[in-house]
């Protein structure tokens, strides 16, 4: 496998999505059976073609192919063997290359396992997202070759940023951006539904799993993300609110948004229009995320790179995808029928409530971010937008949010009385109050007061939901059984995924009680945090791989007796002249102990040492939320009724606007 081979595979891949977005949607205009078919086999040879392209890529990598420019300034012959294949896709070329992969990999299994899909539908969609490929291979071979050739050949390679030089970058840019790219199939589905003029109870059976299922991949993406400035970055952290950061919460807010309207759409044909809408927003927020990240517009420690091209190229194709849906939704959305109606006290209302306050979090999120820029592109002045905003503008939406999530589970569709739901919630609104009492003695301010009391009560909601439809404690166990393996395990994945949002907002008001010091100390001398006393007792030099490193042992003690032992230390990579941070973590689950070796001061024979020193209570519960939340989706997603069995369309004849 030889760089040739894969940039032919992606010429051919590019050639094979044009003829994919073209073929398909001519053959559904004129009813050609033959032309329609094109589209999986299109789909299917695309998505080869593009693998077959990432592998040679990273063969390329494994094999210390240099004459490859992408390899040789991002890989080296002394870098460990994982990091040489992370390396492809930690940088901007690979990560294009990857995205544009994960695209073919969603349009071959919409061709897979959407046999039961009309075939006119099944080709818009298909050729929706050949279109969209299109795109992004042209991309890649005209302004971001990830096989450019360098001659003459340097004998080694310049290798990776050390701090992508971590188990945890093997995970999160794969995952990350098959939640992002994910979302593509649902924005296919609603352009495909805006040329077809329908949208019913099938449509949105259909699109649901793909919107759960990309989902779930951004929300462990995201998860991942935050982990790993967690313990990589060594500033004790778990999200800085940084403009890439919030170009990846805001598709989620939307998509989370898009996954319930869905649902309102499958089960009541309602929230048509808006459903269609969301579909579009949010695959558009993850394309200007990719924008953003690539064109240097944003400062971010993030970005891959600041190349006018490039950012010209992305924002042509950003204007043509988002633009052009954005025109049809507008031209063909009246002619959709708006569906059934509900009360505003119901399912459907507190579902519409969910909406709202989601996309005002997803407003406020982008209107914090873009600020800046555009301050700085229209005025010529820098300012800097913050976690104090975000905090200040999120918090107080996100809180009403949580309460009315405790709700929606509990409460009939079309129209509801609000005291039977209450009465069946009381328990969990007792707890509630327990918990408010609790956090008010043992907290500092009232945010953290009160997001500890709407997590326990979202929490309590969901198990509440669960018992009631067991009936649980009202009839004999055995009965109670027989109900839960009869409920459809979407019902479960949708309490689990609830309950995991309360343990992630639980982890984030433990973490505002955080403690921590930065303390400069000798060999031998002990501090005291949150009640433990930390000791140096060591620091001695290790040899790695590719680097050098410094490692300190600090021993932490309670009332004497020792908790743990932490070895943190500070790498030095030669051939980047680049020194990092390897931070120390000790978690019991319920807090962490987490230590970072600073700056070396003094002379050798009376070095200090700068220490940060923190203990962070309930940290864990934030990824084991996030964790649960992708659980939860996934468990749904098993549910056979949900991924298969979409309700038979009427026998009608299909709308197809005139080409």
């Amino acid at each position: 496998m030889n760089p040739e081979l894969g940039n032919f595979a992606l010429a051919l891949a590019c050639c094979m999505a044009a003829g994919q977005a073209i073929l398909p949607l001519i053959g559904a205009s004129r009813r050609d059976a033959r032309l329609m078919a094109l589209a999986p086999a299109l789909a299917v040879g695309q998505m080869i073609a593009l693998i077959t392209s990432f592998a040679c890529l990273i063969h390329a990598a494994i094999t210390n192919d240099f004459s490859v420019q992408n390899v040789a300034a991002n890989s080296a012959v002394s870098k460990p063997l994982l990091y040489k294949i992370t390396g492809v896709w930690g940088n901007h070329e690979g990560s294009v290359l990857l995205w544009a992969m994960i695209l073919s990999i969603c349009g071959g299994a919409v061709a897979l396992f959407g046999r039961n899909l009309p075939s006119a539908l099944q080709a818009r969609v298909i050729a929706v997202l050949g279109g969209v490929a299109a795109g992004f291979e042209l991309f890649c071979l005209t302004t971001s070759n990830p096989f450019a050739r360098v001659w003459p050949a340097p004998m080694d390679g310049q290798g990776m940023n050390p701090l992508l030089q971590d188990p945890g970058l093997a995970f999160h840019p794969p995952i990350l951006y098959t939640g992002y790219v994910g979302f593509a199939v649902p924005f296919a589905f609603a352009i495909a539904a805006l040329i077809e003029g329908r949208v019913d109870a099938a449509w949105g059976r259909w699109v649901r799993p793909w919107a759960v299922a990309a989902w779930c991949f951004l929300t462990c993406g995201i998860a991942m993300g935050s982990w790993w400035s967690y313990y990589v970055l060594g500033w004790g952290g778990y999200w800085f609110w940084d403009p890439v950061e919030n170009a990846s919460l805001i598709p989620w807010l939307t998509g989370t948004a898009l996954v319930h309207s869905a649902i309102v759409v499958e089960k009541r044909e309602a929230l048509k229009i808006w459903t269609v809408l969301l579909a579009i927003g949010t695959f558009s927020f993850s394309l200007s995320g990719t924008f953003l990240v690539r064109s240097g517009i944003l400062n971010s420690v993030h970005a891959f790179a600041n190349d006018p091209a490039r950012g010209v190229f992305i924002l042509g194709l950003l204007a043509l995808v988002i633009g052009g849906s954005l025109l049809l939704f507008a031209i063909r959305a009246p002619q959709l029928t708006t569906g059934g109606l509900f009360a505003p006290v119901s399912r459907e209302g507190l579902l519409v409530l969910n909406n709202i306050l989601l996309c005002s979090i997803c407003a406020v999120v982008l209107t914090g971010t873009m600020y800046p820029p555009f301050m700085s592109l229209l005025f010529g002045k820098t300012i800097s937008v913050g976690k104090p905003f975000f905090d200040a503008t999120t918090i107080p939406l996100a809180i009403p949010l949580m309460v009315f999530m405790g709700f929606g589970p509990m409460m009939p569709w079309k129209r509801a009385q609000m005291w039977p739901v209450l009465r069946r919630l009381w328990w969990a609104a007792c707890v509630t109050g327990v918990a408010l009492v609790a956090a008010t003695f043992q907290m500092r301010e009232i945010l953290p007061v009160l997001a500890t009391a709407t997590a326990v009560w979202v929490i309590c909601s969901s198990v509440a939901d669960i018992a009631e439809r067991l009936r649980l404690f009202r009839q004999p166990l055995g009965q109670s059984w027989q109900r839960a393996r009869s409920l459809p395990r979407a019902v479960f994945g949708a309490a689990l995924a609830h309950a995991g949002v309360g343990i992630v907002v639980l982890g984030i008001a433990g973490m505002s009680q955080a403690a921590h010091r930065i303390v400069e100390v000798h060999v031998g001398q002990s501090e005291m945090l949150a009640g433990d006393s930390w000791t140096l007792t060591d620091v001695k030099p290790a040899e790695g791989p590719n680097y050098t490193a410094l490692v300190a042992t600090i021993e932490v003690r309670h009332n004497g007796r020792l908790v743990t032992t932490l070895h943190p230390s500070k790498r030095t990579f030669a051939s980047q002249h680049q020194t990092t941070t390897e931070v120390a973590i000790h978690t019991n689950l319920m807090a962490d102990i987490y230590g970072v070796l600073g700056d070396k001061h003094g002379d050798d024979a009376n070095p200090t040492y700068v220490l940060r020193l923190h203990y962070n209570p309930l940290a864990p519960w934030m990824w084991l939320g996030g964790l649960i939340m992708a659980l939860g989706g996934a468990l749904s997603l098993s549910d056979r009724r949900v991924r298969v069995g979409a309700p038979r369309r009427a026998k009608t004849v299909d709308v197809v606007v005139a080409q």
